[in-house]
């Protein structure tokens, strides 16, 4: 008898422990049969170091990840004849690696971070970069000088949100406003994302609103560099903007600049339900359309003098000419992380054309991740990145494993038209299927209908809006851009209109209860195994997938929330439904808590549906039994004298002092203010409590608020 293990191992009988004896020999012998795809592993390896620094509960000393790094090369020299030595050796060099990246990357960025709330307060500074919105904008300002704040407690950057109806000033201006500030904000529950640590590595310190119309002491001077790139952004954004009328404009300038401020949220909401935030979001589909348009137009112009075609390698120019419009447009949209990847994919695609090489397409991923991780290791926490990565490799994989070409030969226009859309929606299908579960993770929806919309809005964004979107900022330096922004405009309105029709359909999107931490990293190695690896052991990854899909219902969700501000709490009733104190307040942090219960309804602790929860309320608070335990929702501390002689968990919006010694867990305002947002698990052997810094743990971006009685410290 003869068997096959993962469609590549045979066996011929024996015992079960005979085959398993011979197991190690076989993963060799396949691991040996994929040698020109080890490289192919180290960005992974890379990463792999670099997830386990954010892991850590505390933060480990400086030197720790230089010291491992060449003990391991080290330890690879010394051992370099000892091939299964030598490669361990790398493998966990590269590991290293990856955390001595993000370690140097964190102590690179680490500045003061405002520990607790002040203000209105004068604050001075340059303006770094400016986010046009609706009614005002966002403001970035550095070199700072805050009143109420000492030198070596001013953060590096603060990040303030002006509502005006005058001009914003431009980067690099030095301005003054009066302004509240407030600490990066926690996580809205434990394991939820931290906007506080995305801050932190962009030296952002603070954050806040101003108190009227920012003031500029003194007007930028000319200079070239980062602050021109932003005010050469923010003139372009406000040329389209008056070009144009809304939505168009605030597509336009999402398209062109990266500016999605004047987007319409209902807008924005119809384009995510459709699939179609890719086309909003600068990626590696913009700058491949806009590298491939300049090629195309400079080899055609060049094309057109017979002499010059045929005597000099004009191909190779307008590789140059489109490398260098590539490099302009990622610098003019901000430069994030997938048009990073983008770009260095499109440079060594287009160096391989220059030095008449073909490009090997999987090592091009390989060399763009290696590079935006060792200089952004933080990135690769961002969805961006994950989206990005995961989509180009299933896509690549794909196409060395079906050979999916491009040739169109001597097919007729009609076969041409059926082979793009066929490539479209191939494309979408498969790049939707690698990033909808890092989607679900993210986000906590999946649009159902993407495929619909995308074979719509793809080829019109294609082949009609990026075009003139380009010849619009060809014909700005002469004040003829309108003469392309209203055909652009034209395309975004199908587009736009495409969204909404396909948003409107039943069941449009579907909504994902949030998975535990573990189960990211899972269906990363499962999507890797699959797609790195070329022998058939590589459909091992498909088992890995399904159970990383499977997640979300592996992890009970919390019964009891509470928000750090002691103004709203949610319990989880005996259908699993959410449950809200108020719906007035604090709806960024109620609608963050439904998405990650993967619910959009949510009743009020008052209503005829908190009734029939089991869920009893009067002037003092509320009671409701769960799983056996009574969980008393306190408001008014007259109601202690009872709730604490009767409840398992008690939650106070005041302060508790020793006035409840009964229940077996408590959780007041000062626990809340202390420790961030808590999330409790009630079951018949008892109570489980986990808090938001609990879950950080010790970390430079985690900074323990101060009471205000210590406010003298800052100074």
């Amino acid at each position: 008898m003869s068997i096959t293990i993962g469609g590549g191992f045979h066996g011929s009988g024996g015992t079960w422990r005979d085959r398993i004896g011979k197991l190690p020999v076989q993963l060799a012998g396949q691991f040996a049969a994929e040698r020109d795809r080890w490289l192919l592993w180290l960005p992974v390896l890379l990463g792999g170091g670099i997830g386990l620094y954010f892991l850590l509960p505390t933060e480990p000393s400086v030197g720790s990840g230089p010291v491992f790094l060449g003990g391991l090369a080290v330890a690879a020299i010394r051992f370099r004849q000892n091939k299964t030595v030598f490669i361990l050796c790398i493998a966990l060099a590269a590991i290293a690696a990856g955390f001595t990246a993000a370690q140097l990357r964190a102590h690179q960025v680490a500045a003061p971070v405002l520990p607790l709330r002040i203000g209105p307060t004068d604050v001075a500074g340059t303006v770094a970069s400016v986010e046009l919105r609706e009614g005002g904008g966002r403001l970035i300002l550095e070199d700072l000088s805050v009143r109420d704040l000492g030198p070596q407690s001013t953060p590096a950057r603060v990040r303030i949100a002006v509502r005006t109806k005058e001009e914003l000033p431009e980067p690099g201006d030095e301005v003054a406003v009066r302004a509240m500030l407030m600490p990066p904000p926690r996580p809205v529950a434990p394991g939820a994302y931290d906007f506080s640590r995305d801050l932190f590595f962009r030296g952002i310190g603070a954050v806040g609103y101003g108190m009227g119309t920012p003031k500029v002491i003194l007007h930028a001077q000319p200079s070239f560099g980062e602050t021109w790139l932003a005010s050469l952004r923010q003139r372009i954004t406000l040329r389209i903007l008056d070009a144009l009328t809304p939505p168009e404009a605030g597509v336009a300038a999402a398209l062109l600049t990266g500016q999605r401020g004047h987007i319409p949220e209902d807008d924005m909401v119809a384009v995510r339900s459709a699939g179609l935030a890719h086309l909003l979001a600068i990626s590696g589909l913009h700058v491949g359309l806009v590298a491939g348009i300049l090629f195309f137009v400079f080899r055609a112009a060049l094309a057109l003098n017979e002499r010059l075609a045929l005597d000099h390698p004009i191909k190779k120019w307008a590789a140059v000419a489109a490398l260098l419009g590539s490099l302009g447009y990622m610098l003019l949209t901000g430069a994030t992380i997938p048009t990073q990847r983008a770009f260095l994919m499109l440079f060594l695609v287009l160096s391989a054309v220059l030095l008449d090489r073909t490009a090997i397409t999987m090592r091009l991923v390989a060399w763009a991740a290696l590079v935006v991780l060792l200089l952004r290791p933080e990135s690769m926490l961002g969805a961006s990145f994950q989206l990005s990565f995961a989509a180009v490799v299933a896509l690549i994989a794909v196409y060395e494993t079906w050979r999916v070409g491009r040739s169109n030969g001597d097919r007729g226009k009609v076969r041409r038209l059926f082979g793009y859309v066929t490539g479209v929606g191939l494309t979408t299908l498969i790049a939707s299927a690698a990033i909808a579960p890092l989607a679900a993770y993210h986000f906590n929806r999946l649009p159902v209908y993407d495929l619909l919309g995308n074979l719509v809005a793809v080829p019109v964004a294609s082949l009609w809006v990026m075009p003139w979107g380009l010849a619009a900022l060809a014909l700005m330096p002469l004040g003829l851009e309108q003469l392309a922004l209203i055909p652009m405009s034209w395309g975004i309105a199908a587009i736009l209109w495409t969204a909404h029709a396909v948003a409107s359909l039943p069941g449009a999107v579907l909504l994902v209860r949030s998975a535990p931490g573990w189960g990211l990293p899972l269906f990363a190695v499962g999507l890797l195994w699959l797609c790195l690896w070329r022998q058939r052991w590589r459909w091992w990854g498909i088992p890995v997938l399904i159970a990383a899909l499977l997640t979300p219902m592996m992890e009970r969700p919390p019964d009891v929330l509470a928000d750090e501000s002691a103004d709203l709490f949610a319990v989880r009733g005996a259908d699993g439904s959410l449950g809200l104190s108020t719906t007035s307040r604090n709806r960024f942090t109620a609608e963050a808590w439904l998405r990650r219960m993967g619910q959009d309804h949510a009743w009020g602790w008052r209503s005829d549906e908190a009734l029939s929860q089991g869920m009893a309320c009067d002037g003092l608070g509320c009671i409701i039994h769960l799983d056996g335990l009574e969980v008393a929702m306190v408001g008014d501390p007259r109601a202690y004298a009872e709730d604490c002689l009767s409840a398992d968990l008690l939650v106070s919006a005041e302060p508790l002092g020793d006035a409840c010694p009964h229940p077996r867990a408590t959780i007041d305002r000062f626990d809340l203010w202390r420790y961030g947002s808590h999330a409790v698990w009630l079951t018949g052997n008892g109570i489980k409590v986990k808090t938001v810094d609990g879950h950080r743990g010790d970390r430079p971006w985690v900074v323990p608020p101060l009471p205000r009685s210590r406010l003298d410290e800052l100074q």
